[in-house]
């Protein structure tokens, strides 16, 4: 019983903090989400400006148009795209068509397997947040057609087998928690993450590689997506930190403890009448003195 209290004393105390927690967070969730979206108020076109300083003032790479990109880069500012041309000898260009086509069939699946993520959900924040990403992700397909355009390439997949076994995963967890618990909603946003922080790797290593082959178009339309998937991991935390986590830390501990104390007072209870009921017994049978 003691325990019990102490367990509910502590959860009291660790809502309280989270809530105050959550509310100082309010600010930086809204200012989060003002950066989604094609107009995001953090411009992709400056971390790319960024990375692209020291083309500026590097030698450009010695081939047949060097002279007439260097004239271009001294015109705008930036370095002249080059030509996309993957095939037999162009090893990283064949390499990032390769991942661009790994990452289109990634998000194609995400967007099959979020309603099932949906749907399992105990709580309306997070049940909100899946529906979010599940348009933002379709905007991602879009926006990964549009670089396959760029580079004036056929938009199909590869089958991602690393996708494959985060969405396997995903459906396992939801099979194996109980349905309408804090606990669930926990392992969904851990499963969440776990595809967000691949599809980071990926956007963030093709950003890289368009702007060292000169696909500048190329690289800011991914840059968007990777700033979006970023935002959207950041808002995962602050969901699983602020509430869902520390309610499901005490899920069905009370419930266990409370029903052992209510055990354990019907059991002494019994013991106690059932020693009244002795005594008198004991008393009727004593003979009496003649």
């Amino acid at each position: 019983m003691k325990q019990a209290s102490t367990a509910r004393r502590t959860s009291g105390q660790k809502s309280k903090n989270t809530t105050q927690k959550k509310q100082s967070n309010a600010g930086s969730r809204q200012a989060n989400s003002g950066r989604s979206g094609d107009g995001n108020s953090r411009s992709g076109s400056s971390r790319i400006e960024a990375r692209m300083q020291h083309e500026r003032t590097a030698n450009m790479r010695p081939t047949s148009g060097t002279m007439e990109r260097s004239a271009s880069a001294s015109r705008s500012g930036r370095p002249a795209a080059n030509r996309f041309q993957p095939g037999n000898g162009q090893y990283l260009e064949n390499f990032f068509l390769d991942q661009l086509k790994d990452i289109y069939y990634a998000e194609q699946k995400i967007v099959q397997s979020l309603p099932k993520m949906i749907e399992a959900t105990t709580t309306d924040e997070l049940r909100e947040a899946f529906e979010d990403h599940l348009h933002q992700t379709q905007r991602h397909v879009r926006r990964l057609e549009k670089v396959f355009e760029a580079l004036g390439q056929k938009a199909e997949g590869k089958k991602c087998e690393a996708i494959e076994g985060i969405v396997r995963e995903a459906e396992q967890i939801i099979k194996e928690t109980e349905q309408n618990t804090m606990t669930r909603d926990a392992a969904l946003i851990m499963a969440a993450q776990k595809v967000e922080h691949y599809e980071i790797a990926s956007y963030g290593g093709l950003v890289q590689l368009a702007i060292t082959m000169g696909q500048y178009e190329a690289a800011e339309i991914l840059d968007k997506t990777l700033m979006e998937e970023e935002d959207t991991d950041l808002l995962l935390t602050e969901i699983a930190e602020c509430e869902i986590n520390v309610m499901a830390e005490f899920e069905g501990s009370n419930a266990g403890e409370e029903g052992g104390e209510s055990e354990e007072e019907e059991e002494g209870s019994w013991d106690e009448d059932e020693d009244k009921g002795a005594r008198r017994m004991q008393k009727n049978d004593t003979p009496e003195e003649g």
